[in-house]
């Protein structure tokens, strides 16, 4: 397929396959911390707005916790079809740690959800609240098991090879590796940063089409808040994690950064745009801002770090993508930085639910937090290359002895079936944010004494249309 080999096309598909996946784990983490949020705000104000919007959330929450659980199924069978092994090699420790994962996170989000679903009326609001956190919490445990997973391939430590396999050691050095700390805190604040902004362009666009209440007018101060806070904390735990990749990754500083080579005594200027040559070794039509980049990542005004030049050519990442997907990803956070300012000068102004143009901004806004989750996932694992645990074992050897035929055709099928399933699942979803949190939401359970479901709304909007329909034919 297009001349690529089966290693380029296997990891080729796991990165479309995991791609899609990460969006759903990320909505639902934040999602659960938002109900349990607003879940709490209304048993201590007993303000009718916090109990329609958990209503209104549930039903997307629900939705976008299916679709994350099937994509996740496919990334642990991939482990085993396309990269056994890394499986044989590696297996003894993530293979517990993902077992973890389901034993403590999954189980526990498992045995919650449904009281937190369908238990408004039918369990005691201590119960039900006790249930929300119970699930918000199992999003939080899940991330970090799977984290520690990814951090251990990335800063290994705590294990022994052993006739050619991976033995732990010490399990306190496998989870707690050098790095689990920063991607753990990184993801779960993006997480946050997503939701935020998930929820308030709805805000946003609600406004924008006149459906003004004070549901919307809560679901966009809300979130104006929690960016306001989160984007500067995310910014602050990036610096601290680019110190540490700086520390035990220095190639993927070196290509995310088009930094090249030092020269004796000179700062390292930081590169804002330019096109890196991997074949060339230099970054061309580069726009630097002189010691910006020693400031950045030494803290010292003339301090140097390693180029790409140092290290052997088979073991440099890719800079041509890194770069672009690094930049992309800060110059996402930036955006949304300025989003959290500029809602807190209009709240100020008293201002914020009638500028359009504001509204306008936040709602193009939405997205952009996926976007950024996906970009700085790109950097950070195609920075890792050409090794899949880092300076143990490459990519090239822990791939499975498929054909280039048939990664091509399941690669094919992948996209075909993703791409209808989500595709279908995203829709709905979407469809029910469209439809907004309505006053007449005030119980979650019909006259007839049945819990109501995620796809309720879906019956709702048939029955508008077929009024629709009769209307025109009256």
């Amino acid at each position: 397929m297009f001349g690529l080999t089966a290693l380029e096309l296997a990891r080729i598909q796991f990165g479309f396959t995991i791609s899609f996946h990460i969006i759903f784990p990320a909505i639902t983490i934040g999602l659960a911390s938002y109900l349990a949020v607003l879940e709490g705000l209304w048993l201590w104000k007993r303000d009718t707005v916090y109990r329609d919007l958990y209503h209104f959330w549930s039903k997307i929450f629900a939705v976008n916790f299916a679709m994350g659980v099937v994509s996740g199924l496919v990334m642990a069978y991939q482990f085993g079809t396309n990269w056994s092994y890394f499986s044989a090699f590696a297996g003894s420790v993530t293979g517990p740690l993902l077992a973890y994962e389901v034993l403590t996170a999954f189980f526990l989000e498992a045995g919650f959800l449904g009281v937190m679903l369908f238990g408004w009326n039918k369990v005691g609001p201590g119960l039900h609240f006790f249930s929300t956190l119970m699930v918000a919490l199992g999003t939080l445990i899940s991330a970090t098991w799977i984290l520690a997973s990814n951090s251990w391939m990335q800063t290994p430590q705590g294990f022994e090879i052993i006739n050619g396999v991976v033995v732990p050691v010490n399990w306190f050095e496998v989870i707690f590796n050098p790095s689990f700390p920063y991607r753990l805190a990184h993801m779960t604040v993006a997480a946050f940063l997503a939701t935020a902004l998930f929820v308030g362009a709805s805000g946003a666009w609600h406004l924008l089409r006149g459906n003004d209440n004070r549901r919307v007018r809560t679901m966009l101060s809300m979130a104006m808040w929690m960016l306001l806070v989160s984007a500067p904390i995310q910014i602050f735990i990036g610096d601290l994690h680019g110190l540490n990749t700086l520390k035990h990754q220095p190639a993927k500083i070196a290509a995310l950064e088009g930094h090249w080579e030092n020269k004796p005594g000179e700062a390292v200027p930081l590169t804002l745009f330019g096109w890196p040559d991997m074949e060339a070794e230099t970054t061309r039509f580069a726009v630097k801002v002189p010691h910006l980049g020693s400031l950045i990542l030494t803290h010292e005004w003339n301090g140097q770090f390693p180029g790409l030049k140092e290290f052997a050519k088979e073991d440099r990442p890719n800079s041509t993508v890194v770069f672009w997907s690094f930049r992309i990803m800060v110059g996402l956070g930036m955006l949304m930085l300025l989003l959290g300012v500029w809602g807190l000068w209009l709240r100020w102004r008293g201002r914020m639910f009638e500028t359009n143009l504001f509204l306008r901004f936040a709602a193009v806004m939405g997205p952009t937090g996926l976007i950024a989750i996906l970009a700085g996932w790109f950097t950070t694992e195609i920075g890792r290359q050409p090794w899949i645990v880092y300076g143990v074992m490459r990519t090239k050897d822990a791939v499975s002895n498929h054909s280039a035929l048939a990664m091509s055709t399941t690669l094919i099928v992948f996209i075909v079936v993703y791409f209808i399933v989500f595709g279908i699942g995203t829709s709905y979803m979407l469809k029910l944010v469209a439809k907004g949190p309505a006053e007449s939401e005030h119980e979650p359970d019909d006259e007839s004494g049945r819990p109501a479901r995620p796809l309720s709304a879906a019956h709702d909007q048939m029955d508008m249309f077929a009024s629709a329909h009769q209307d025109r034919k009256g």
